[in-house]
């Protein structure tokens, strides 16, 4: 670490402070509204903004790399604890900025499948609402997720083959008339050209199967192809609509906007209300009144 022009200036490891992320999230805040943030990561001029915005509040000479690797830790924290919560039995403190869970054993359960997320039991994280915010964005799925994927796939295959099966005919018996021998499905048991009977495998099944499931989901497509989809509020509308409520806290308007982006129908709440009447309405909403 060396010094230059009264700032401290960072070469290799830094430390963040609360000052510095505050810094650092008000102008990815303010970029990722205005769509500076797309799917191949930030434009080149948000990081220039955001060092020259911690530089200037902070005192602190850092850089793009610098910059780069907080947003990496950040997007590390929405992974691993949006993951964690979008699970029953636990929720997130706003007051304490830490992880609530009510239900021990399913904390056992999931920690045990998530290594990874152990740590996060006591872990402190300021600012939430803005890094899920900019950070809530569709993460690669886990070995857990693609297991258990795979596990209802196999599930789903063999009922589809087992229902394929039972309407198998018996194979003639003694019995005569009360065999359940069904002619609707005459060629579950096929003959080749020794006279063996070829015995129906899982796989028959399903593509036996696969006409009906076809034609189903034609059926669903062509029932919604008159249906639109609805007009979303966009983040630039409902921040503009916070920002000229009256009085209302810089934390108070973060933790509503975020409610409000992930549902339109709130935002629509919201704008139904007086201008008077909405501040209260947002302060029950995230939990103040």
């Amino acid at each position: 670490m060396s010094v230059s022009n009264g700032k401290k200036k960072y070469r290799g490891y830094l430390t963040w402070t609360d000052d510095m992320d505050q810094a650092l999230l008000d102008v990815l805040v303010e970029h990722h509204n205005n769509g500076d943030h797309t799917a191949n990561g930030w434009k080149a001029h948000v990081y220039t903004t955001a060092v020259r915005n911690v530089r200037d509040k902070c005192n602190v000479d850092i850089t793009k790399d610098h910059v780069m690797s907080r947003c990496k830790t950040f997007d590390k924290h929405c992974n691993v604890l949006g993951r964690i919560l979008t699970h029953d039995g636990f929720e997130w403190d706003q007051d304490r900025n830490k992880l609530v869970i009510h239900n021990e054993d399913a904390w056992s359960r999931y920690i045990e499948k998530n290594k990874a997320a152990a740590c996060y039991q006591h872990k402190v994280i300021k600012n939430w609402n803005a890094i899920s915010l900019i950070f809530s964005r569709d993460h690669a799925a886990t070995s857990e997720d693609v297991s258990a994927g795979a596990e209802n796939g196999q599930e789903v295959a063999m009922k589809v083959a087992e229902d394929v099966l039972d309407r198998t005919p018996s194979s003639p018996s003694t019995s005569g008339p009360s065999s359940q021998y069904r002619p609707e499905a005459p060629m579950l048991n096929q003959s080749n050209k020794q006279g063996r009977v070829k015995r129906f495998k899982t796989k028959d099944a399903l593509f036996c199967m696969s006409g009906d499931i076809k034609n189903s989901f034609q059926i669903s497509m062509n029932s919604n192809e008159i249906q639109e989809e609805p007009k979303t509020a966009c983040p630039k509308e409902i921040f503009a609509a916070l920002q000229v409520i009256p009085n209302l806290a810089r934390d108070d308007l973060l933790r509503a906007y975020c409610i409000l982006t992930n549902s339109d129908r709130k935002f629509e709440c919201l704008m139904a209300l007086p201008m008077d009447m909405r501040k209260d309405w947002l302060l029950m909403e995230i939990g103040k009144k």
